[in-house]
């Protein structure tokens, strides 16, 4: 069977290679794949900045964002063949820790969880694979063109709970949101945004391409300057950061009405330095309340919440988050980033 894979931390070792055929046990489904969305994790693992192969074996099948139709399940699993599924990235560390042992695998308190592409085990970028039923999730059928979409969705459905949870210490009534960064991420922090019900701002560098369009369609306001234009009509009760640039994550501490919400998703590079004013920062998360909290990764609850969104959601919208689909023999077009693109999808056809 042909697959994407990577030896991981070794530069220029993505390749499509012969890897066994999936073998399931008795509680797995088999899945033909459908897609698989390619993010900057997908990136960074082919340039050999991290990344581990599953134990005693020197290449890992990469891919997370995963799409797939059932071919086998068994029974009393609550799936059947033809079932349109994802499958869920994270898996619970052994020992487990008290957030694991209790279902909160996104969460783990020890650093020993294992993910499906990027630590220890196969992803989903193989002409089929084997998931366990209790980590696939089935997906509306008119989500057959987009459903790789779901795990980034999940992620973006968990960072919404959690600043739901944290607003909920006290009175919360939020009206305004910022979301930096439209990226698949950011557009879909919107999507989700919008459908709260919430006034949706949305800050990126571009000003052409697709994504100024895909932002103004979903009904929310899109800047292209700075992020003190962005907030200049009004001050957010809510930043959603999705762009790790660092400069801006400290600027959007600092952009947020008082008593705001600053959720941090985007994964900043190491290394790089800036000059803060550090008292000035501190004095203005104390004295207006503010909340600064990081979310990543997604539990089973994110990704049932992420199927609903996106079944509500227009599909036509949704459809316009994939700028290219790339037969798997072309694997290496979809890591070759395009001026417009959003989201890249690796087609298993």
């Amino acid at each position: 069977m042909r697959a994407l894979t990577v030896v991981p931390q070794r530069r220029n070792s993505l390749a499509v290679t012969d890897v066994p055929d999936p073998e399931p046990g008795e509680n797995d489904l088999l899945v033909d794949a459908l897609a698989v969305g390619v993010c900057g994790t997908d990136k960074e693992i082919a340039a050999g900045d991290y990344g581990w192969a599953p134990p005693g074996r020197d290449r890992l099948v990469i891919g997370h964002e995963s799409l797939g139709r059932v071919r086998q399940a068994p029974d009393g699993s609550g799936f059947s063949p033809g079932d349109l599924v994802v499958g869920v990235v994270r898996r619970p560390d052994p020992v487990p820790c008290g957030a694991c042992a209790h279902g909160q695998f996104d969460m783990c308190r020890n650093g020993r969880y294992t993910e499906r592409g990027i630590k220890e085990l196969d992803g989903y970028a193989s002409r089929s694979w084997r998931v366990e039923a209790d980590y696939a999730v089935r997906i509306d059928p008119a989500l057959a063109e987009i459903g790789m979409l779901m795990e980034p969705a999940s992620v973006v459905a968990k960072a919404w709970e959690q600043v739901e949870k944290v607003g909920a210490r006290a009175w919360f009534q939020p009206r305004t949101a910022l979301v930096t960064g439209a990226g698949p991420i950011g557009l879909l922090a919107a999507l989700l945004g919008m459908q709260h019900g919430l006034d949706i701002h949305v800050l990126d560098r571009v000003t052409g391409g697709p994504k100024p369009k895909l932002v103004t369609d979903l009904g929310a306001t899109y800047h292209y300057g700075g992020i003190a234009d962005a907030v200049a009509a009004t001050e957010p009760d809510i930043v959603i950061e999705a762009t790790g640039v660092g400069q801006l994550v400290f600027d959007a501490i600092t952009a947020t009405a008082p008593y705001g919400i600053i959720c941090l998703t985007g994964v900043s590079p190491a290394g790089r330095r800036l000059t803060i004013d550090a008292g000035g920062l501190n004095r203005e998360i104390v004295l207006e309340n503010d909340v600064v909290l990081g979310s990543v990764n997604a539990n089973l609850s994110h990704y049932s919440a992420a199927a609903d969104a996106l079944a509500r959601a227009d599909r036509d919208w949704l459809g316009r988050l994939i700028s290219r689909r790339i037969p798997l023999e072309r694997y290496t077009e979809a890591f070759t980033t395009q001026p417009d693109d959003v989201k890249v999808a690796i087609t298993f056809g």
